[in-house]
């Protein structure tokens, strides 16, 4: 299809009009945010977790920084190698659809054709003009499958380093995330201080976490940082009664 058919559509939610750069930048950007939350949220909330559990179940604190550690390392392996996977299925499900409509051009050509003329009517383009549209288009497959793949699937192509930038940011995120309520330990004698610093600083990183989470996402700061405060302070007191219940702290 020519330029002039295609430049001047007005483009979904989520698409622009600037050059494939800028978009690219942006859908970069923001996939980069996603698995920076996803590791912090569960780097602070986790650990801190199990951490308040220990604590209210022993008393030596090399025994807590050591299963902090280990939960650390663990936490962020999986993590980033679910994040490794979620990406890799993202890229196997677009090249599947991809194979599946340049098969379809060739064997439903008709078909396939309709199908942009029903596109281009919804953006409010005439038939006639859709039809012609539709037709110049299809002297060009790869633009062709490439129009398809982006306004009837609503798939954009993923970037091929996706899933490995994908993983070390998520498990980055998390060993971040995680060592902040780990932190207070290291430095203070006693379980029961490290525990009761640990808690004042992951609550104060937790409601930070939260308004900064809730400015990308667009959520209300204030309300993203409720969210986050109380998630992380659940799940740490029922840690904590939990393992002195169980553990006879």
């Amino acid at each position: 299809m020519t330029a002039s058919y295609y430049q001047p559509m007005p483009l979904p939610a989520g698409h622009s009009h600037s050059h494939d750069l800028h978009v690219e930048g942006y859908i970069t950007a923001s996939e980069t945010v996603r698995d920076v939350v996803i590791g912090m949220s569960d780097g602070l909330t986790v650990p801190f977790a199990l951490m308040a559990g220990l604590s209210g179940a022993v008393t030596a604190t090399h025994i807590v920084v050591t299963a902090g550690l280990a939960e650390i390392v663990a936490g962020s392996i999986a993590m980033g190698l679910g994040g490794y996977l979620a990406a890799k299925g993202d890229e196997e499900h677009y090249v599947h659809k991809k194979a599946r409509e340049q098969e379809e051009i060739v064997t439903l050509r008709e078909r396939e054709i309709q199908e942009v003329v029903d596109v281009l009517v919804e953006y409010s383009v005439d038939e006639s003009t859709a039809r012609q549209a539709a037709e110049e288009m299809s002297r060009s497959p790869e633009k062709w499958v490439d129009f398809m793949m982006r306004f009837e699937l609503g798939l954009d192509e993923p970037d091929p380093k996706r899933a490995l930038r994908s993983a070390a940011t998520i498990a980055a995120s998390y060993i971040v995330g995680g060592l902040i309520p780990l932190g207070p330990y290291f430095f203070l004698p006693t379980v029961g201080e490290g525990f009761r610093l640990s808690c004042v600083v992951t609550l104060i990183a937790l409601a930070v976490f939260g308004v900064v989470k809730g400015r990308f996402s667009g959520v209300n700061p204030v309300r993203g940082m409720v969210q986050t405060v109380f998630v992380g302070g659940l799940a740490a007191t029922a840690a904590y009664f939990l393992a002195r219940l169980f553990l006879g702290g």
